[in-house]
């Protein structure tokens, strides 16, 4: 029997709109020059920048800018009639919010408040947005970008609270809100919040419910602000919803690295690399531009299906470098004014901000976002100086959200300076950062610049699983399940990692399937939909983990077919194990299941010996195909 691997150690047009029969409605407003109060800088850009993701998905847009309290009246009454032959309703709204008395109040731009009586008397109730929306009989989604605290400065009324109250939920609702109930949100140091951010770079996941979406969202704006900001929501669904409703193809990673190698093209690779620098192809992708030149013709029979396959990764991953390069070499496709637009929204690389600037060098490769992947240390010792510049200006100008200070520890890390860099842990983790508590454990845990406490380290640990840190909860649930620096608490280390796993940890997941198949948690039978949901959130091990259940019928009933799938999905996303496995080490795999991956890969058009359960130079040559810019979809639904 093959053994799975152990437990990871943490310290060590395609677009949905055009193939949608749903009538789709959304009203955007982002409110950032107002008339009396604080301006904000953001929502602005934020309410442009989902206006334009919406309409490329299938949206009716009504875009609002810098709305009063007259213009507001009048959007209400017209979103209303609109919303009513609507099958999905949307509000997306950006800027100043508040509640009194556990209810919602946005802030028009000529809000005029000098008193508490004006509080209510010069906004807008959200309930009347809402009343709107419940003119539609379908699907209602309310995001809410409008969590900055109280900005009526002299206005002092017990009744206002923190952020924004709870929602409740009337049928078919979802309401997101940028941070929990009765917190506050930050505007974000670039040309987005922290929360837009991310919603922009998940709303065209394909095949992705809405409510995986915000685990995603969730995910990255935690990671992304060190848990200072948690985005939250309450749904009362009665159905799911897709924005983008595309079949799942691979990770933005793999699909640009399929589309750089079959093209051969040597800017692409380089995107790559820069990119992802930690990641699954990188040594494949070095490879390539060594030795490789682009041969193919981009203007080719196969041109059109090109120019849409960058397009969709393009628009997909928000990457100017992608926009700028579509629009080279695809002038006049259908796409290119939307994507002239989009890029005309994405900064330049040279209007970053420091805040920007410091997550691209600094940022750990386990707080990577859709946006920003993480570099590695080896990497950041390369551009320490260039980080500590920019993360102490990033510190300075947002300094009530500590995660700079954490980035700039780590760059001082880079540095060699380990004693300095233990100070701004400190001071980050004192401050609520998760990072920064996770990295002084590390440190504490093996005497590194301070001296060992085991116990030290571990409190650490519980106070940033507590804050919603996964590599921290994964870290104490593997030190409960080992039993040797502390006592054995297995039931507590099993609800640690479904913890992370629920809220979107691949590695939490992929944990809970080794205990499942080995009967320590939930039951073997389990173990199959534990790797497929790791696989799916990230896990690129997941797959062949899968594959070998399926293969061998290990808890689930044998199937070559199912098995066949998953590996060649592992095949184009992972390390190249799985590769290797079926070419060099066959006799691991059922010939039934050798058999089926033959087939997919015959019908994809690069197999053409007999399908008969054997490895060959044919099967190797069509598996290497498969993986370096063959993956087709298509074949595996």
């Amino acid at each position: 029997m093959r053994v799975l691997a152990g437990l990871f150690v943490l310290w060590a047009a395609l677009v949905a709109g055009a193939a949608s029969a749903e009538t789709r409605l959304a009203l955007v407003v982002g409110n950032s020059d107002y008339a009396r109060i604080a301006a904000l800088e953001n929502p602005k850009n934020d309410a442009l920048d989902i206006s334009v993701a919406l309409e490329g998905l299938g949206f009716e847009v009504m875009l609002e800018i810098d709305a009063t309290r007259e213009r507001f009246a009048r959007l209400i009454d017209d979103f209303g009639a609109r919303a009513e032959d609507a099958d999905v309703v949307l509000l997306y709204y950006a800027g100043h919010g508040f509640q009194i008395d556990g209810r919602n109040y946005l802030v028009p731009t000529d809000a005029a408040i000098a008193s508490a009586a004006d509080l209510v008397d010069q906004t807008l109730g959200l309930d009347a947005l809402l009343r709107a929306m419940e003119r539609s009989q379908g699907v209602k989604l309310v995001f809410l970008d409008a969590c900055r605290d109280n900005p009526f400065g002299a206005v002092d009324d017990p009744r206002v609270g923190s952020g924004l109250a709870r929602v409740g939920t009337e049928a078919n609702f979802l309401f997101s809100y940028a941070t929990q109930p009765d917190n506050v949100a930050y505007d974000g140091l670039g040309r987005n919040s922290f929360f837009t951010e991310a919603m922009l770079h998940h709303l065209y996941t394909p095949g992705q419910d809405v409510a995986q979406m915000m685990i995603g969202v969730r995910r990255d704006v935690l990671a992304a602000t060190g848990g200072k900001q948690i985005p939250w929501e309450n749904s009362s669904l009665t159905r799911n919803f897709q924005f983008n409703i595309s079949p799942p193809t691979i990770s933005e990673e793999s699909m640009l690295y399929q589309i750089a190698v079959d093209e051969r093209d040597p800017d692409l690779l380089s995107l790559y690399m820069e990119r992802y620098p930690t990641g699954a192809h990188t040594e494949e992708a070095m490879a390539f531009l060594e030795t490789g030149t682009r041969t193919r013709s981009l203007e080719g029979s196969g041109g059109v299906d090109r120019a849409e396959r960058l397009w969709e990764l393009a628009q997909r991953s928000r990457m100017r470098p992608l926009l700028e390069l579509y629009l080279e070499r695809y002038p006049d496709a259908p796409n290119s004014a939307e994507a002239a637009r989009l890029l005309g929204n994405l900064p330049r690389p040279e209007d970053a901000t420091p805040g920007k600037i410091c997550e691209r060098l600094a940022t750990h490769p386990r707080d990577a976002t859709a946006e920003n992947r993480g570099v590695p240390f080896s990497r950041l010792q390369q551009n320490a100086v260039a980080a500590i510049q920019a993360c102490s200006a990033a510190a300075s100008r947002q300094p009530e959200l500590p995660h700079y200070v954490a980035l700039l520890a780590r760059a001082t890390a880079a540095t060699g300076d380990l004693e300095r860099a233990v100070v701004l842990y400190r001071n980050a983790a004192d401050r609520g950062d998760l990072r920064a508590m996770v990295s002084l454990a590390q440190l504490t845990e093996r005497g590194t610049a301070v001296p060992m406490d085991v116990e030290r380290a571990l409190e650490l640990y519980e106070r940033a699983a507590e804050g919603g840190s996964h590599d921290a909860m994964i870290n104490l649930a593997i030190t409960l399940l080992e039993g040797t620096t502390v006592p054995a608490e297995p039931a507590r280390a099993i609800a640690l990692l479904k913890r992370a796993s629920e809220e979107g940890s691949a590695k939490a997941t992929f944990n809970l399937g080794v205990l499942a198949q080995d009967g320590a948690v939930d039951d073997p039978s389990d173990a199959l939909a534990y790797f497929q949901r790791a696989a799916r959130d990230g896990e690129p091990e997941g797959y062949r983990a899968a594959a070998i259940l399926l293969d061998e019928g290990r808890g689930v009933p044998r199937d070559p077919d199912k098995a066949a799938i998953m590996l060649l999905r592992g095949a184009a996303e992972d390390r190249g194990e799985v590769l290797r496995q079926l070419t060099d080490l066959p006799d691991q795999w059922s010939r039934d299941t050798i058999r089926a991956v033959q087939g997919v890969l015959k019908e994809a058009g690069y197999y053409a010996a007999e399908i008969d359960g054997l490895p060959g130079a044919n099967f190797t040559a069509a598996l290497t195909k498969w993986r370096n810019g063959g993956f087709n979809a298509a074949v595996l639904n």
